[in-house]
């Protein structure tokens, strides 16, 4: 029986998406198929994030010197402050056949897919801008100057999202989450992604031509 490999991917999309939540409801929903990376961050945690489940929130000291090590898959610079994936995580879940999905902007998803080309990069985006203002306003957690920020940093995004395989409007939260769920399932069958047992078939047709 052929051995399930894990897929990477990355999720990524304007601060107020909801890619946070959909990313949480596919590891609610499946957990023996998905891993949600926690990364590093040198920014203090929202009222209701936690430390090593949401984020690992470290200084900026101990950012720097897990770069140097190369302990990190990637990292970037976003609003003041770093983020990073740590590697081992990563591999590790890879490894057992899951599918680890890294929740992280674009500069550091374009990383990822340039030292992993086989990465799947989906970005989630609100179905307006108008919606996306409207969502950052609700949160009540940041000032009019973090949010003039984030949607200034979100038009710099939009530019780039063409980099992305698959471009994911959020509307429907479940319809959305099932959206992404289905196109990561589909990803298992791309036959690039089965070359070993191509080959295996090929080689036991090969038992049967005309001629062996």
């Amino acid at each position: 029986m052929e051995k399930r490999k894990g897929i990477l991917a990355v999720v990524s999309g304007f601060s107020g998406s909801g890619k946070g939540t959909i990313m949480k409801r596919l590891i609610e929903e499946y957990p023996e198929r998905y891993a949600l990376s926690v990364s590093v961050t040198t920014r203090s945690p929202r009222p209701e994030e936690e430390h090593g489940r949401d984020y690992f929130f470290i200084t900026e000291e101990e950012f720097e010197k897990m770069a140097k090590r190369q302990e990190l898959l990637e990292y970037a610079r976003y609003v003041h402050h770093s983020y990073g994936t740590p590697k081992e995580y990563v591999f590790r879940h890879l490894e057992e056949g899951k599918d680890v999905i890294l929740e992280i902007e674009i500069q550091g998803a374009l990383k990822v897919r340039e030292a992993y080309p086989d990465t799947v990069l989906l970005f989630v985006s609100p179905p307006s801008a108008e919606e996306l203002r409207r969502r950052l306003t609700g949160r009540g957690t940041e000032t009019e100057d973090v949010i003039a920020s984030r949607l200034s940093r979100a038009w710099q995004e939009a530019q780039g999202v063409e980099a992305y395989d698959y471009f994911v409007v959020n509307d429907d939260l479940e319809a959305c989450v099932q959206e992404v769920h289905h196109i990561l399932q589909s990803e298992h069958i791309r036959a690039e992604r089965r070359r070993a047992l191509i080959e295996q078939i090929r080689t036991e047709l090969k038992g049967f031509s005309k001629g062996e």
